[in-house]
């Protein structure tokens, strides 16, 4: 039996993870139309406040919040498709120990 693939989980795995690097270097490009809105929300509140000469706290913590969101969300499909390669993993190994313990020998 053959080793199982799990050659497009480990891609995946690598994208995410480069998802990951980006996330923490602050580039949009992985981020969902949703946080991009979020994000891009809470800048324009923090420029309107930064015009007016308010305080932008509120701002500035939503924009940590998109970003900490992101980076959850990233770890969360990073560890999923772990997982799954996992399954994959020990369900041919499984397959492989049956096939040997049902042999004649």
């Amino acid at each position: 039996m053959a080793k199982p693939d799990t050659r497009r989980l480990d891609r995946a795995i690598q994208q995410s993870t480069r998802d990951l690097a980006a996330v923490q270097k602050r580039e949009m490009g992985p981020l969902t139309g949703r946080e991009r809105r979020a994000l891009l929300a809470a800048l324009a509140g923090g420029s309107v406040k930064v015009a007016r000469h308010k305080s932008t706290k509120r701002a500035d913590q939503q924009v940590e919040t998109a970003w900490e969101a992101a980076e959850i969300r990233i770890n969360a499909e990073i560890l999923a498709l772990q997982t799954e390669r996992q399954r994959v993993v020990n369900e041919a190994a499984a397959t492989k120990a049956a096939k040997k313990s049902s042999g004649w020998w």
